[in-house]
């Protein structure tokens, strides 16, 4: 019953939550948007990849890591437009081409690394990105401990997620992209542009997945290492189907997600096996793609690649 207090009690654990669940709801909110419209977005590990080192470069170049987290966004969205580009005027197959960023990521951030900053990594006077206290709501028992001081880029996640829930479904663009990502060719003979819509809805993807890079390199770990996504690109795909591609059910499994984070890192303060705990997040992943706990429905064009009637 201790053990359990100590554990489930602890308003760290939930606070953690919320920080670990921010780069993977900031991913899936983006790659919504991109399946939305009707392109698969599997390259999120790859992008925030780029994001994070891109990001860690130009906060220590120009001490800012506002100036960073610009550069992150900007970065992941030339990345994301080199799955658009092949996906949408190519009509390539978008799962290889996604694969295929994610590996080409992996390899590039690890040559600049080198590259630039040697062995000895990339220093340790980066910039963080600044953490916000609520006055007033810092001091309420319990619920300030979670949610009165938190990292800039929680606050904004929460945000864009209830701009994103209502530009996709009470906005004219919102239904330009839903239409896109279900029947394309109706929504064609209505004027709509099949591929500007696409191409945006990308490009939104890869801006928000080089945030969530941002984030974890400038929000959580202070500086870039190899591979330093650990996956979260794949966790927060699985995230985005599990909540149906919605940004409310986004947020949610992406806080499911981060609770299994979070928990794994309690467990290691206690007799329990590090490599065990470590498996939560993963095994949940498997868990939610296998769609035992729910099936969710793809927009029906999604992955299908469109070809203008000529």
């Amino acid at each position: 019953m201790n053990f359990f207090l100590q554990v489930f009690g602890n308003p760290e654990l939930y606070a953690s939550t919320l920080a670990m669940a921010t780069p993977l709801a900031l991913a899936a909110l983006g790659g919504t948007f991109s399946e939305r419209t009707g392109v698969v977005n599997i390259a999120m590990e790859g992008i925030m990849l780029v994001g994070a080192f891109f990001g860690v470069m130009i906060a220590v170049l120009t001490h800012s890591s506002l100036l960073g987290l610009l550069a992150g966004m900007v970065a992941g969205i030339i990345t994301s437009l080199a799955l658009a580009w092949p996906a949408i005027r190519l009509q390539s197959d978008q799962v290889i081409i996604g694969m295929a960023i994610n590996v080409f990521a992996g390899g590039l951030t690890a040559f600049l690394l080198n590259t630039v900053y040697g062995y000895n990594g990339t220093p340790t006077n980066t910039p963080f990105l600044p953490t916000i206290t609520i006055p007033g709501l810092v001091k309420i028992p319990f619920l300030g401990q979670v949610i009165g001081q938190q990292n800039l880029l929680v606050y904004v996640m929460l945000i864009l997620v209830v701009v994103g829930h209502y530009v996709l479904f009470h906005t004219n663009i919102g239904l330009q992209m839903r239409a896109v990502g279900e029947h394309p060719e109706a929504a064609a003979t209505v004027g709509v542009s099949v591929v500007n819509i696409r191409y945006l809805g990308v490009s939104i993807g890869g801006m928000l997945s080089g945030m969530a890079g941002v984030y974890l390199s400038l929000g959580l770990l202070n500086g870039f290492d190899v591979n330093m996504t650990n996956g979260r690109g794949y966790i927060a795909l699985a995230a985005m189907i599990f909540g149906k591609w919605t940004p409310f059910g986004s947020l949610l499994s992406s806080l499911l997600f981060g609770f299994a984070i979070a928990l794994s890192i309690s467990l290691q303060g206690y007799q329990v096996s590090a490599n065990l705990v470590g498996m939560l997040p993963y095994v949940l992943t498997i868990v939610a793609l296998t769609g035992i706990i729910g099936r969710s429905r793809a927009p029906l064009a999604d992955g299908i690649p469109y070809e203008p009637s000529k």
